[in-house]
């Protein structure tokens, strides 16, 4: 009964929040979904627009038969020389043997809450079509080209937030320029004739990477305590499919963490996948210069909505999780408190669904929750492609996942 009754309380939660904490373990669900609709008072964001991978995979009858039966006629093939791992290879293979038995038992334990998968194998029954433009507007394009200082942005205030009725639109510079939602109401916005949605109390500031100085504080004490990375690293498939523009290592060297951080300290969150030199750029180079002293690793495990993982989790060049490394930026005036309380949480996995290429689960909640002694939190997130509630989103398309076709109607 006890057992019933805690299951419920979790689900409840997880329903009402996005997050499900299982019992006696250091494993998260999160459904993105859920976690962002709290940020909005009047939009929603689209299902099928978030989980787009996975909508529409359906099988035909026969299917499997049919590619059985043409694969058997095809002549056999030589089987290929098994692959000899190089230095950085094994180094690689090492790491996951290390964190594999932990994935599994954050699997295992997500396969057992049979509650859980019901909820979100339900995704496909509340299917619901969103609308929006066939093709994307790129800010990085628009950010390119000579008339970009001109473009601006029209901010439409919900009027039972405003003091002046002549506020209820603002038009201000769309780059370079730091643009506010300070209401607690979702802001709408137009630009070049489409609409965006800004959740409440957030803010972007739209550049490319050489104007990220502009938000450096002029005091320490007016800097941020969590800052969230995820930087474009170099990837071949990004540059096949052509979805971002991504940077060589050494451009991320220039980063002002230090300056970023807060008087107090700062918890600093890097989004970085598995390839093993991009673990031994971060250790030896770029945390070192930024300031930041490595506190822990965290683990984003993909899975579909049935909850079977994305792919084999031993396949060694597209293995279904990722790596969120943790780190502590000392400002000025720090506390050791903050960096004992950063010390006590070790190996938590983070489980979810995937949505589009790239883009991570809302995870700034979850952290302050993990880290409890940064409340309450000034949060900035480089290199984002969507806007949160509470926190300064910068980067050459903070936009990307605010348009409204990602979103139901109000």
């Amino acid at each position: 009964m006890k057992e019933n009754m805690k299951s419920n309380h979790e689900l409840s939660v997880f329903i009402d929040s996005g997050f499900y904490r299982f019992r006696s373990s250091n494993v998260f669900f999160i459904d993105p979904v859920r976690v962002l609709n709290r940020f909005y008072a009047r939009f929603r964001i689209s299902p099928s627009a978030y989980y787009s991978r996975f909508f529409f995979e359906t099988k035909h009858a026969g299917q499997e038969v049919e590619v059985c039966s043409r694969s058997s006629k095809k002549r056999k093939r030589k089987q290929k020389k098994p692959h000899i791992l190089n230095e950085r290879e094994r180094a690689a293979d090492q790491r996951h043997r290390e964190v594999k038995p932990l994935l599994l038992k954050a699997h295992e334990a997500l396969l057992a809450a049979t509650d859980l998968l019901t909820v979100m194998g339900e995704l496909n029954r509340d299917y619901v079509s969103s609308t929006g433009y066939g093709i994307e507007q790129s800010f990085i394009e628009l950010g390119r080209v000579w008339q970009a200082p001109l473009y601006e942005i029209t901010l439409k205030f919900n009027q039972c937030y405003l003091t002046d009725q002549r506020c209820e639109q603002r038009v201000i510079p769309l780059f370079n320029n730091l643009v506010a939602n300070e209401t607690a109401d979702d802001v709408e916005a137009e630009i070049l004739d489409r609409r965006y949605i800004l959740p409440r109390e957030s803010s972007f500031f739209m550049s490319d990477l050489e104007q990220i100085h502009n938000l450096i504080p002029a005091e320490s004490d007016c800097g941020f305590n969590l800052i969230v990375i995820d930087p474009p690293w170099e990837n071949g498939s990004a540059r096949q499919k052509s979805l971002y523009p991504t940077l060589p290592n050494r451009y991320f060297l220039s980063l002002p963490i230090k300056q970023l951080t807060h008087t107090e300290g700062a918890l600093v969150a890097l989004w970085v996948t598995n390839r093993e030199k991009l673990h031994n750029f971060v250790e030896k180079e770029l945390f070192p210069l930024w300031g930041v002293d490595y506190v822990t690793t965290f683990y984003w495990l993909k899975v579909k909505p049935d909850g079977s993982l994305i792919s084999d989790l031993d396949l060694f060049h597209h293995r279904p999780y990722e790596y969120l490394l943790l780190g502590y930026c000392s400002g000025v005036a720090a506390s050791s408190k903050h960096h004992s309380a950063l010390r006590a949480v070790n190996n938590q996995t983070i489980i979810s669904i995937p949505g589009d290429y790239s883009r991570k689960p809302p995870i700034g909640e979850l952290l302050l929750e993990c880290f409890p002694g940064f409340k309450p939190a000034r949060c900035i997130e480089l290199f984002a492609r969507e806007m949160t509630a509470g926190c300064l989103s910068w980067g050459n398309e903070p936009l990307h996942f605010q348009e409204s076709r990602y979103f139901l109607g109000d």
